[in-house]
């Protein structure tokens, strides 16, 4: 009776291995394959195609925004778009950029959109004040994520869906901080010059070449998991960049597809990485503190670190002195 059973045994054996051996000659042996089909399978049936599944967003943005100028563009197409990132704070930094080069009144015949980017805030007193001023001046745009330094990439990626949004016909977008000085001359004039035809697929501004910082005592610490290479792809200082308007859909588009990361100068590097769009070196933006110059101050497109008093003291003496020579 044993050997009867051990014969079946044996039997069996050969026939399960002869049935594994025919298949495996007649389909295909790669484990990743079949649960590619597996999964086909199970996808079909829920009427989806596996293309969808792969585009489907990792980075939606899916915020509302609490304060908007949707109609800011649509009785005249501005040549330039400004977007410049600030909180809620910064009232007098808000004000100074209104009455010095941030006044879409400086340029006759042509277009300027200004406009001040804002997360929310966890105070609400803050909330209503910056509802009560963009009553007054019509020049501010807040989502509802919080209003942070980790979230500056989502206050740009704000700034890119609404132009793309409301005012894709502009020529130029500049991104620029509240700290900052421009030199709407030298930036319109210089390098934008409205006689000359717009760009497309153009990003300029202070391009840097480095790496992730791993320290984790600094500022701009980046955690190996979040991104694990050694060298960032090129990308422009955040304290101010030019792109054509084109570029701003492009990058909201893709970085809809693209891991979020908190350095917002970066983020929008690998966006750009990923268009094949090059960032050009422009040295006429400054991200670091310059010491005021009549003359050194008419070379330059942009300084950083610049106080509210100091703003108006350099738009003063500039805007009075165009006659002097250097």
């Amino acid at each position: 009776m044993a050997s009867k059973v051990s014969c079946l045994y044996v039997l069996t054996v050969v026939c399960w291995a002869s049935a594994l051996w025919y298949l495996s000659i007649t389909r295909p042996t790669s484990s990743y394959t079949g649960h590619r089909q597996i999964s086909s399978i199970s996808i079909a049936r829920k009427n989806v195609s596996f293309g969808n599944i792969r585009t489907r967003p990792i980075n939606p943005h899916s915020f509302d925004f609490l304060i908007n100028e949707p109609n800011k563009c649509e009785k005249s197409i501005p040549f330039l778009v400004i977007l410049i990132s600030t909180t809620h704070k910064e009232f007098d930094a808000r004000q100074a950029i209104r009455e010095t080069w941030g006044d879409e009144n400086n340029f006759k015949g042509i277009k300027i959109a200004t406009l001040f980017l804002l997360g929310k805030n966890t105070d609400p007193v803050l909330n209503q004040m910056v509802e009560q001023e963009s009553q007054i001046f019509h020049d501010i745009i807040v989502e509802d994520f919080i209003d942070s330094y980790h979230n500056l990439t989502l206050k740009t990626l704000m700034g890119m869906r609404w132009v793309a949004t409301f005012c894709s016909k502009a020529k130029y977008v500049m991104k620029t901080d509240s700290d900052i000085f421009v030199n709407m001359d030298n930036l319109i004039y210089k390098l934008l010059k409205p006689n000359t035809k717009p760009r497309r697929r153009y990003f300029t501004g202070y391009v840097i070449n480095g790496g992730p910082i791993r320290d984790v005592r600094s500022k701009w610490y980046m955690p190996r998991d979040l991104y694990p290479d050694s060298n960032y792809p090129p990308f422009c200082s955040g304290t101010g960049y030019i792109f054509s308007a084109d570029v701003a859909e492009l990058i909201y588009k893709t970085s809809l597809h693209t891991r979020l990361l908190h350095l917002e100068d970066v983020y929008v590097g690998l966006c750009l990485r990923k268009l094949g769009i090059h960032p050009f070196q422009n040295s006429g933006f400054n991200h670091w503190k310059m010491a005021y110059s009549l003359c050194r101050y008419r070379r330059v497109i942009t300084v950083h670190q610049i106080t509210p008093e100091e703003m108006h003291r350099i738009w003063n003496d500039m805007s009075s002195k165009k006659h002097l020579r250097c």
